[in-house]
């Protein structure tokens, strides 16, 4: 076909083919042109996705049954390295967790063992050396004064220690009153022992049961000095009553027995499986180079 002069001249489909074909002319000379300056380096165009239309395609292109494929090996190799980081990545994750696990787990085997201490023998914890309320005759020499005479001379420095024991502060379940109708006793429970306990009134030996608690609630009071509280103890009679209060309730006890002991006989005041009550004092009276110990125990409510 003969070329045609004018524009005017060419049909549609003439002048769509005339602009591709000047479009593809100068995309390649400018292709071309970064080749020879160096900006692009040449690569094979491939891709399964981007399908080029043929108007835009050279003679060759147009004539090769498979589309052009643009990236697609540049692409896998970029998808495949980032993979291998991230895989990486995780894989470093999990072995710090891994390995902060562990360490935290020897940390707390460590703090345990700290707390291990080596099973030690237990010793008895003597709690007394002599019964309480012991103390020279009103009517001796030297009048009424602790009777230092009747504790063992090496186990004296052991009596001076145990009077140090600090006074508990009292509460609601320790015992505050004592009434022995038998006997006319209304008096006032002091928790210790001393000497200066027992001026004021019934003294409890601090660690002892505490009213109706299981154990043995032990009270001692001075039998000629400091108001004669316990002088008549050897009038109760098995069945005779007493009650102590605390600030809760009043607690029964119905006299068992009495008798008469050394001072040094300290088994008396051991612990009982059930509510006991052990009151002790000096014997005989005015003499008081012995101990009168009465026994009783809890009257169910």
């Amino acid at each position: 076909m003969k070329r045609k002069e004018y524009l005017h001249q060419l049909s549609q489909s003439e002048l769509r083919q005339l602009l591709v074909e000047r479009g593809r002319h100068a995309r390649q000379q400018r292709i071309n042109n970064f080749h020879r300056t160096g900006k692009i380096l040449p690569q094979r165009l491939e891709t399964e996705h981007i399908q080029v239309p043929l108007e835009y395609l050279n003679f060759q292109e147009r004539n090769n049954p498979e589309r052009v494929r643009v990236g697609k090996g540049n692409r896998n190799l970029f998808n495949g390295v980032m993979f291998f980081l991230e895989l990486s990545a995780v894989l470093v994750l999990f072995v710090i967790l891994f390995n902060g696990m562990f360490l935290l787990r020897e940390l707390n085997r460590e703090v345990v063992s700290g707390f291990e201490q080596p099973t030690l023998t237990p010793t008895p914890l003597v709690v007394a050396v002599v019964l309480p309320s012991g103390h020279t005759s009103p009517i001796s020499p030297g009048g009424a004064r602790p009777n230092e005479a009747e504790i063992p001379e090496h186990l004296r420095p052991l009596m001076q220690s145990l009077a140090a024991i600090p006074i508990p502060t009292a509460a609601p379940e320790h015992a505050h009153r004592i009434q022995i109708p038998a006997m006319r006793i209304d008096a006032p429970v002091i928790q210790g022992v001393g000497w200066e306990q027992l001026k004021r009134g019934v003294g409890q030996v601090i660690g002892t049961a505490n009213p109706g608690q299981n154990g043995n609630m032990v009270l001692a009071a001075h039998n000629d000095i400091f108001g004669e509280l316990f002088r008549d103890l050897d009038q109760l009679q098995p069945g005779d009553e007493f009650t102590i209060y605390t600030n809760q309730r009043a607690y029964t006890y119905t006299i068992i027995g009495w008798k008469i002991v050394e001072p040094t006989q300290v088994e008396v005041m051991k612990p009982t499986p059930s509510p006991t009550a052990t009151l002790i004092s000096c014997y005989p009276y005015l003499v008081d180079n012995m101990r009168i110990v009465v026994t009783a125990r809890l009257v169910e409510s």
